[in-house]
């Protein structure tokens, strides 16, 4: 009997290929797409709401399901996209933090909630587009996740929580390709996501304006307040913590004849703190919802290569496990713009240890 395997279809070439290259290996496949937002959007489709909640991604995803000769669904998400993704999005800001919600769309809903669907299909499991390995240690039959074999698509940073039975369940097929192959072997089948171009955005913040997003779903997080130095000296006004982020620049509004950077977000008091670029650079932070995916969490200290935000190149760190689900991260080089809200994770070579979300720097 072939595996059943759900793909989760985004409307873009790397999940279109995916679902391809399933049926290649004899799977029987059944395409996904997972409705996370009212589509309440203009009938320009340049201007439709999202790059993989839109009624255009559904109609490639369709098209695509049409050209490989699948079954094909679109299943409502609305309610649980918003509990799992935008309130805790929308937390994350109130508090001064700078989020990742795309990690909380894949451990909650793509091998969540999807995947309970899945199984209830009699499903092996769940495949995605992401670029990214798993596989299985064979001594201690532990899951293991990976980074992608294209090392400048690779997104093994937005997949660190999950655990070991979604890791079980989980299929990365592009993940032993570069991006050139998957739109190749898209080209080949004549499909028609094959030269569609990338998204960047939060699949769910129209233009990309996460701050007028935000401001629509609950302006009292944006009220004025002061701007100051390290030292707590005013400098002026900021409108609204949610619209700044650590290691920000542009905007501010003040100066003192040298660059200013945002180096703290203080929500208990309202304010943002400021300071030269200097003040940006730490060498250790605390990290809470630790996940160790390659290891049991470490009794003693750890050597990695640890990651800070998805376009950081990996540093020389050690990781100390400590309290309940929490660790600490120690760079041999100061690091710049550690920032709570974001990812750690941490790797040895392509081998993904684990990580946690920054909740602060150590002093």
């Amino acid at each position: 009997m072939r595996p059943r395997i759900v793909v989760g279809l985004s409307g873009g070439v790397d999940s279109s290929v995916a679902a391809a290259l399933l049926l290649e290996r004899g799977c029987d496949v059944i395409g996904v797409t997972m409705r996370v937002w009212p589509w309440k959007e203009s009938d320009d489709p340049a201007r439709r709401f999202g790059s993989c909640c839109g009624t255009e991604a559904v109609d490639d995803a369709r098209r695509v399901a049409r050209e490989l000769n699948i079954p094909y669904y679109v299943l409502n998400m609305e309610a649980e996209f918003d509990r799992a993704v935008i309130g805790p999005f929308a937390d994350a800001y109130r508090s001064g933090r700078t989020p990742v919600p795309c990690v909380a769309c894949n451990v909650d809903l793509k091998f969540g909630s999807l995947l309970a669907r899945a199984r209830a299909w009699d499903a092996a499991g769940v495949a995605t587009g992401h670029y990214a390995r798993v596989t299985r240690d064979e001594t201690t039959g532990r899951y293991l996740l990976r980074r992608g074999r294209d090392a400048r698509k690779d997104q093994s940073d937005f997949l660190w929580p999950l655990n070991q039975s979604q890791l079980a369940a989980a299929q990365f097929p592009v993940g032993d390709l570069d991006k050139e192959e998957v739109r190749a072997y898209a080209r080949r089948l004549g499909l028609v996501t094959a030269d569609k171009p990338e998204s960047q955005e939060i699949c769910f913040v129209p233009d990309d304006d996460y701050r007028g997003f935000l401001r629509r779903r609950d302006p009292d997080m944006f009220r004025p307040g002061p701007i100051v130095d390290g030292g707590g000296r005013a400098l002026g006004a900021h409108t609204g913590i949610a619209g700044y982020t650590i290691g920000q620049r542009r905007g501010l509004g003040v100066g003192q004849g040298s660059a200013l950077y945002v180096t703290d977000i203080d929500a208990s008091a309202n304010r943002v703190v400021v300071g030269p670029a200097a003040e940006l650079e730490r060498d250790r932070l605390r990290a809470s919802d630790v996940n160790f995916i390659a290891c049991d969490p470490p009794r003693e200290p750890l050597r990695v290569e640890a990651r800070i935000r998805h376009s950081h190149r990996p540093a020389p760190a050690t990781v100390v496990a400590v309290g309940d689900n929490e660790a600490e991260v120690i760079f041999d080089e100061p690091q710049r713009a550690i920032t709570p809200g974001q990812s750690v994770v941490w790797y040895r070579d392509d081998l993904v240890v684990g990580g946690g979300v920054i909740r602060r720097c150590c002093d």
